[in-house]
Parts: C-alpha cells; structure tokens; sequence
C-alpha cells in the first residue's frame, strides 16, 4: 500500500494524476524509484503519442542576464492558446531560457547542427586519438560525439536545476502533465562580445 507522502512526492515530480501515482508505487510494493520510472515510461509514451500533433500556439521567452550583457528569446510552441498561458507551460518556458543563458547550446537538436560543424568536431577527436588501434579510434571518437552532443545539443543537456534530467526528459514530463505536444521551436542567445 502505497504512503501519501510517497503519492505526493512522485506526482510533484512527474505531474502524474493521484491515481496514477498510487497504482504506479503499489505494482513495485512501494519501491519510489521504480514507481518514478514506471511514470517516467507512461509519460514518453504519451508524449510520442502527442509528438504528431500540431503546434501553432505558444509563447516567445526572454532572459535578460542582470548585467545586461547577456539576453535569451526562446520560443516554445504548444496546440491552444490555453495551453500557453498555462503556469506549468510558463515556468517551463522560464526553464529553458535560463538554460541557454547558461548553457550556450548551438542547436535544439542533433539533427539541426550544420554538417561543417559535426565534420569539423570530428576531425579534431579522430586526431586526438591518432595511433590508436582503428576499432578503439573508432569508439573514442563515438564518446566524444555523444558528450558534444549532450553539451551542445539543448535538448540532450542536463537540466541545470537538477542533472538528473535533461532538457528532453523535462519536456516529456511537460506534455504528459499539460496533455498537448510541446515543441521548443527556435532559440536565440546574444552576448555582449560575442559573434
């Protein structure tokens, strides 16, 4: 039998229905991780279920760093206006430009870094691991694109309010709380100095 507190804290985390939560803790015999990855799952199925559909709503985002030398505008799209003007839906929009404020992300996704960029990148790994054995230059020059890009990529960093989830598991958490698609659509970063 799942415990209230357990209920509460695992739907403040996931935005789960009480329900949900509850079945989730009893099927795992109160285990709060298993029950969280449980939720976890439910929710990517949900969003990819969601992932189809249409978002022509939304709301553009600022962050102005309090030194003025640094500024976000981050536009993140969803399906209703209702939807937009949501608090969950806001405080995520808030989330994710103090994310590119202190990230410095280059692409919202893997797909969308210009090609000269990934090619460049991989040149440099594949020199740093020159005299290798070719199969091992092969998986070091891998892991180094991986950690490129889940430094680079917004949606394959970690969270910076908690690194124990990425800008992507946040998302999906998002759709599954709100029930519509959420996209992050375009992003801009300035700083003072910077090209």
């Amino acid at each position: 039998m799942a415990d209230i507190s357990s209920i509460t804290k695992l739907r403040e985390q996931t935005g789960a229905g009480i329900l949900e939560c509850k079945s989730a803790l009893d099927d795992v015999k109160g285990d709060f991780e298993k029950a969280l990855e449980i939720i976890k799952k439910k929710g990517i199925a949900k969003a990819a279920k969601k992932e189809q559909r249409v978002t022509t709503e939304g709301r553009i985002g600022t962050y102005i760093h309090t030194n003025g030398k640094l500024g976000v505008m981050v536009e993140l799209n969803c399906e209703t206006d209702f939807v937009a003007k949501n608090e969950v839906f806001q405080q995520f929009l808030k989330d994710v430009c103090m994310q590119v404020a202190a990230t410095k992300p280059i692409a919202i996704k893997r797909e969308d870094i210009p090609s000269h960029i990934v090619e460049e990148q991989k040149k440099i790994f594949l020199e740093e691991a020159k005299g290798k054995p070719a199969n091992i230059v092969e998986k070091i020059t891998a892991g180094k694109m991986d950690n490129f890009y889940k430094e680079k990529c917004l949606l394959e960093q970690p969270f910076i309010k908690d690194n124990t989830q990425t800008i992507q598991d946040l998302l999906i958490a998002n759709i599954a709380k709100i029930g519509e698609n959420i996209k992050v659509n375009r992003f801009v970063r300035f700083e003072v100095g910077e090209c």
